[in-house]
This record gives structure tokens, C-alpha cells and sequence, in this order.
């Protein structure tokens, strides 16, 4: 099998920059936040936006896109950090299996579909449990705790 990654295009990477100057300033937009992870290469700290999701007091980090630079560079960190304005926490994580992934995408999709619904090919929070089982495998899910 091989990995999914779906590279970002140009309008994504405006989007992205402008999202997150915002949620460095402050504004958390949809529950945005900027994380933060040593690169796995240059051992420099890189960041990006992304969507937080709160579901059962735990908090989630959903990869819309695949395998990307990001998820690449926290599995190897084991550790990253989410700023929104001043506030910086730091957290460890578990990934999690595919089996306990449709109970994420689900909520996932509900909250952002409008944003990152281009990345589950027609796929949305209505989707069977045996539906989002299927693609589970293509969207890495991380379980954080913040330290």
C-alpha cells in the first residue's frame, strides 16, 4: 500500500499562512492552532496550522491530507507544541489504530468539512462506520496530551 499525501496547493498555503498569522495574533479561527514540531532532517522548529479537535475531554490532531512533513516530523519528534496568540502548550501523543479512527473522523468532518472536505473524496460525517474504517488508513490521527 502505498502512503496518501495529497500536497498542498497554492491557494492552501495562502490559506494556511493566513490562518495561522491569525492564530498567532490571538484568533483562533474554527479551533485552529499553530503547531509546532522539530524538523526530523534540520532539527528546526517548524509549524504549521491545524484544526483541534476536542471530543470527550481528550483533544485530537487530524492529518486531512496524509502523511505530511508534519506528521512525519511529530512521529519522530514524539513531541510537538500549539500556540494560539501568547499561549504556547507543550504535548506528547499516541497515535492512533485505524480501528479507533472512525469515532474521530466523524466529529472531524461535522466541525470542518467545509475546510478540508476536498481531502476525503466525497466523503462526509454521514458516511457509514464501515465507510470511514475504509479510509481510515490514509488519515493519521494523534491523541495529544499536553503537558
Amino acid at each position: 500500500m502505498t502512503t496518501r499525501y495529497i500536497e498542498p496547493k497554492s491557494a492552501t498555503t495562502v490559506f494556511n499562512q493566513v490562518v495561522a498569522k491569525l492564530t498567532k495574533l490571538g484568533f483562533s479561527v474554527w479551533g485552529s492552532r499553530v503547531l509546532s514540531v522539530r524538523g526530523r532532517k534540520s532539527g528546526e522548529l517548524r509549524s504549521v496550522p491545524v484544526n483541534l479537535l476536542e471530543l470527550d475531554g481528550e483533544q485530537y490532531l487530524v492529518a486531512p491530507r496524509g502523511v505530511t512533513q508534519w506528521v512525519r516530523n511529530l512521529r519522530a519528534a514524539g513531541e510537538g507544541q500549539l500556540r494560539v496568540g501568547r499561549r504556547v502548550e507543550e504535548f506528547t501523543f499516541v497515535e492512533l489504530g485505524d480501528d479507533e479512527k472512525p469515532a474521530i473522523l466523524r466529529p472531524y468532518l461535522k466541525r470542518w468539512k467545509f475546510e478540508v472536505g476536498v481531502f476525503f473524496d466525497g466523503v462526509d460525517a454521514k458516511a457509514s462506520d464501515e465507510k470511514l474504517r475504509e479510509i481510515a488508513p490514509g488519515y493519521p490521527i494523534f491523541r495529544i496530551t499536553v503537558r
